[in-house]
């Protein structure tokens, strides 16, 4: 749509430019915002992982006799019921881990090695930290989607919107200045052609 050269097309466009910059600042605090909630669930993130790191390796003797093991203990310990709820940050819906129960196979102590009761502890902690995990990348995944999403609206109004407000602006007021300069010579033009046209007549 061409760009109307006139008063009114002038304040409608001083009036887009200053919503743009009214609005960019809260835009752009929001953006702010979202990448520090983005940064500290990559380190939470982070942190789980090096926690689920640790913990296998210092546990390696266990499961280096759950290996050599011939009991049957498959399903030992199974996730019965887990919680997750949302949260609303920032306008970003995040889930958040509740609390989760586990149902541990019944088995006779007599029967069993020694060192089952440890390893029970063990994958219930694995597992718990495992579902934190995986929580945590659901978060920073919508999280980097939103920052992407907001940071291409800063962009809009920053590099698009309020420079192409602004030229249209200054073309504007060129355009009027320019014809009001031109009116001004017209109506001098016109005067002094009246002037001449009065002199004329009171010689004759």
């Amino acid at each position: 749509m061409a760009l109307a050269l006139n008063k009114t097309s002038l304040k409608q466009r001083r009036d887009q430019l200053a919503m743009f910059e009214r609005f960019l600042p809260s835009l752009d605090l929001k953006r702010q915002q979202l990448i520090a909630d983005l940064q500290r669930s990559k380190r939470i993130q982070s942190e789980t992982e090096n926690e689920i790191e640790t913990l296998l390796d210092s546990q390696r003797g266990l499961f280096s006799l759950l290996g050599a093991s011939e009991q049957d203990l498959s399903d030992l310990v199974t996730i019965e019921e887990r919680t997750v709820t949302e949260e609303n940050v920032l306008g970003v819906r995040l889930p958040l881990l509740g609390e989760v129960r586990f149902r541990v196979k019944e088995y006779s102590m007599l029967a069993k090695p020694f060192w089952v009761d440890f390893l029970v502890e063990l994958l219930q902690k694995l597992a718990l930290l495992k579902l934190r995990l995986q929580n945590e990348r659901t978060r920073v995944g919508r999280l980097n989607d939103a920052v992407r999403r907001i940071t291409q609206r800063v962009n809009l109004f920053d590099k698009v919107l309020i420079p192409q407000a602004e030229k249209d602006i200054h073309r504007i007021k060129i355009h009027l200045a320019d014809t009001e300069r031109a009116a001004v010579v017209r109506s001098k033009i016109a005067k002094a052609k009246q002037n001449r046209g009065e002199l004329t007549t009171r010689t004759v």
